[in-house]
């Protein structure tokens, strides 16, 4: 539920994604249509955004400011080529806005690592956080839970994960309006002795924490939503979704070459096609588009690139919610008030 943002401003990379203009702008429309209180600057080539918003209507177009910016950053460029090559870049001046207090949040479909190493740059870390990770939902048996880091950090301490799993709870107290979300952290098995140094020492880091730690889970733990947040490093948060996206998509593959051997399959397909779109409905990746790029000075929100319209709205309303929690303060007052426990302990 989004309440309070009267007054709120988001400013959105036009330019980024495999598509650009031809999804931001009509997510960008279709937003503004449900939040009349809504402020969006659209960073881009100015010409080119205002030419996609011709057939914008006037009432919406109030609620719009194009601020220009000459550069794109490619899909596939790297990260400290567009850090030093693309300082007019629609994603640099989308996150500068929200340094300079002009926006809430930047919502980009654009080029992930560069994204992470610009808002970093750009924000720096909230105190006490060393380095910021990628949380995103993922949908569940019982609804869906929130996982990080999804590729932003490989090499992790302790430390790091138990910074992570502060960053995954406040998030997703805030998104999903949950007190005292439970905490697992992503292991080769559920027994206390399994795992590694690092893990093992993150595992008594946030248990004697005041956050809700369920304890280890296992890889198909997470699709049971056995909890509320999984917290892993980045090299094994991004490979177990990466798995996940393709299980699913071998799983299509054969539904449809089933459905497709002869005509008494395609009519038994015709018969399930309620239950199927049911099931597509309820796992359908684009109603999770949005991963938060946690631990910065401000709000980052990074869309899928290959995002449709539907999906960026999407993750537009992800920086919505974070604006609406003021969650990096959150992170901060957790933060301060863990450090305050241990030195009193």
């Amino acid at each position: 539920m989004i309440n309070n943002l009267h007054n709120s401003t988001l400013a959105v990379d036009a330019m980024g994604g495999d598509v650009g203009l031809d999804v931001t702008i009509p997510a960008v429309i279709d937003i503004l249509k449900e939040f009349a209180h809504l402020k969006v600057i659209l960073v881009g080539e100015h010409s080119a955004v205002e030419k996609k918003l011709a057939n914008c209507p006037d009432a919406i177009r109030q609620q719009i400011v194009i601020q220009h910016a000459s550069q794109v950053v490619d899909m596939d460029e790297k990260p400290a080529s567009a850090l030093r090559g693309k300082k007019d870049s629609s994603m640099r001046v989308a996150i500068n806005l929200v340094k300079s207090g002009d926006a809430d949040a930047c919502v980009s479909a654009g080029n992930t690592g560069a994204l992470m190493a610009t808002a970093r740059f750009v924000l720096k870390t909230l105190p006490g956080i060393d380095r910021p990770a990628i949380c995103s939902a993922i949908p569940t048996q019982t609804g869906h839970t929130h996982m990080l880091d999804l590729g932003a950090n490989i090499d992790l301490s302790a430390q790091h994960l138990f910074e992570f799993a502060v960053m995954g709870s406040v998030l997703t107290s805030a998104i999903d309006n949950i007190e005292k979300p439970s905490i697992g952290l992503l292991n080769i098995g559920q027994e206390e002795m399994k795992g590694n140094e690092q893990v093992q020492q993150a595992a008594n880091l946030i248990s004697n924490s005041s956050l809700n730690y369920h304890g280890f889970i296992e890889g198909d733990d997470i699709y049971k939503g056995v909890v509320d947040v999984v917290v892993a490093d980045g090299f094994v948060g991004n490979i177990s979704l990466k798995t996940s996206e393709g299980v699913a998509k071998m799983i299509v593959y054969y539904i449809k070459r089933e459905f497709n051997r002869n005509w008494l399959t395609k009519i038994a397909g015709l018969i399930a096609m309620p239950v199927l779109n049911a099931f597509k409905s309820k796992v359908d990746p684009r109603k999770y588009n949005g991963a938060s790029l946690v631990g910065l000075k401000g709000i980052v929100v990074k869309s899928h690139g290959g995002a449709d319209v539907f999906s960026f709205s999407n993750a537009i309303k992800v920086a919505m919610l974070e604006v609406d929690n003021k969650v990096p303060q959150k992170i901060s007052k957790v933060l301060e008030e863990t450090l305050m426990t241990k030195n009193n302990s």
